[in-house]
């Protein structure tokens, strides 16, 4: 597939997940998405009082939340004030949503439609990622772009009022950069600076960017000083520790200006070396259920098959506050989708090292942009780990951050599975007088979209049969 046609096809992608996100920024009932009331009040607090919200002791009450989420009509009635346990959270994305709630008088869509906005900016994100990372297989940027965009609860996420759609960007935004960075003949200091500025942007947005997008820089910074090969414009001097440390200067003094102004405030607000108010953030929410009493309450193995259940299902689609899964249909298929991806894509990589040759040993020496991909998907899955580790947060939107790996790996598997399938057949039909080749691969690319047209539908199957009438008062 041409370069163009995949932009051509990238701007369908993108048409149909503004009307979907649309609609589900206008149909989903208000508060029924999770933790939006709060992170509501943070963008209100903003506008009423001119001054960045604190959190205090007795803004997190489990009972309260427990019964203002019992009933789609005790979310409607019960008052959204007392949810303000979001107010220690970093505030570049209630700061932009600060102007919309002004003109709109706090228009619960106008706010969420910010969210569709920086939503829809990350599938083009995701293109680029994808495009850079498989320049000559644009049908898998597509892939990964059309899976970013429609995987169900992301798009209930992407429409709805929390920092998320933010955070996803500007990591996102950090990965693209990081690999333009290996492709550079020279690096220069413009685009340093740029993903310190990023960087910068991404630690005044979510916790989420710290423990994934900063060590992938490092790691970026460290391949650029220590294994990329000078030019010869470069000399050789400029390798090593006295390059890293230049280019680490570069990027993270702006970086850390921007988070020292956050941290510095935190301190005087909070404390001790509360930077981040996450100390305070577990002081205050007293009552949240942990994992050390689910371990005593269900044991080893019941905690783990609810989180492995939950957290699957929760990936796909579980909507409300976790209230609203779809029916076991719907995961079974998608299940089935899933394992048809992951057989093809660990079939493209043993094909890919057998064909770089090196076999196996070849798997421990991966490419510059495959292995941001891969600490992409681990530092995700392990942060998800960890805060399960004390809090039961069975919640498979933890793993949206990594979504644009996860997304093209879903692609390769499939359009692997559908090359094997066009090739076989091509043999089959191979003592046919008629050159079927081209009908083949056009098939191959019709079934291929059909993946994620299938995801696309159940989308609108999402919104139209499961969350309106289920969370609707």
């Amino acid at each position: 597939m041409s370069r163009f046609a995949a932009n051509i096809t990238l701007v369908f992608i993108l048409i149909a997940y503004f009307a979907l996100g649309t609609a589900y920024a206008l149909q989903t009932p208000a508060w029924q998405a999770p933790d939006e009331p709060a992170h509501y009040n943070y963008i209100q607090f903003l506008v009423q009082k001119h001054a960045l919200p604190i959190l205090q002791r007795g803004e997190y009450n489990q009972a309260y939340i427990a019964e203002f989420t019992r009933t789609p009509q005790n979310t409607a009635s019960m008052s959204i004030d007392p949810l303000r346990y979001e107010d220690y959270a970093p505030p570049l994305y209630y700061l932009l949503a600060e102007p919309i709630y002004a003109l709109t008088d706090g228009w619960i869509t106008a706010i969420r439609l910010l969210s569709v906005v920086l939503g829809g900016a990350l599938v083009i994100a995701a293109y680029f990622i994808g495009a850079e990372v498989y320049p000559d297989q644009m049908v898998f940027a597509l892939g990964g772009a059309a899976f970013v965009a429609f995987v169900p609860q992301h798009l209930a996420m992407m429409s709805a009022i929390n920092n998320d759609p933010l955070a996803e960007l500007l990591i996102a935004l950090t990965v693209l950069q990081c690999l333009r960075l290996f492709r550079s003949t020279i690096v220069r200091k413009r685009r340093l600076v740029l993903l310190g500025v990023t960087l910068g942007l991404g630690l005044l947005t979510k916790a989420t960017f710290y423990y994934t997008a900063v060590p992938i820089a490092l790691v970026t910074l460290a391949w650029l000083a220590f294994k990329k090969q000078p030019s010869k414009k470069q000399p050789r001097v400029s390798l090593g520790w006295r390059l890293f440390v230049k280019q680490l200067l570069i990027v993270f003094v702006p970086a850390l200006l921007f988070g020292a102004v956050w941290w510095l405030r935190n301190l005087i607000v909070y404390g001790g070396f509360d930077v981040l108010g996450l100390a305070r953030h577990n002081a205050v929410v007293v009552g949240q259920p942990t994992t050390a009493q689910w371990l005593i309450d269900y044991g080893a193995g019941g905690l783990v098959q609810r989180f492995l259940t939950t957290t699957y299902r929760s990936f796909w689609g579980q909507f409300g506050w976790m209230s609203t899964p779809m029916p076991d249909r719907e995961y079974v298929i998608l299940g089935v989708m899933s394992i048809i991806a992951l057989i093809g894509w660990i079939w493209w990589l043993i094909q890919r090292m057998g064909d770089e040759g090196g076999g196996m040993k070849k798997a421990f020496h991966l490419s510059p942009s495959a292995t941001i991909l891969a600490l992409w998907v681990v530092l995700t899955v392990v942060g998800y780990l960890y805060y399960n580790v004390t809090f039961v947060q069975h919640q498979g939107r933890y793993l949206f951050p990594a979504l644009i790996p996860l997304g093209l790996a879903f692609a390769i598997g499939w359009w692997q599975v559908l090359d094997k399938i066009k090739q076989l057949s091509a043999r089959l039909l191979s003592r046919s007088t008629r050159d079927w080749a081209p009908w083949l691969t056009q098939a191959q690319l019709i079934i291929f979209a059909l993946v994620f047209i299938y995801l696309a539908r159940l989308d609108l199957v999402a919104l139209q049969r499961y969350i309106i009438p289920n969370l609707t008062s």
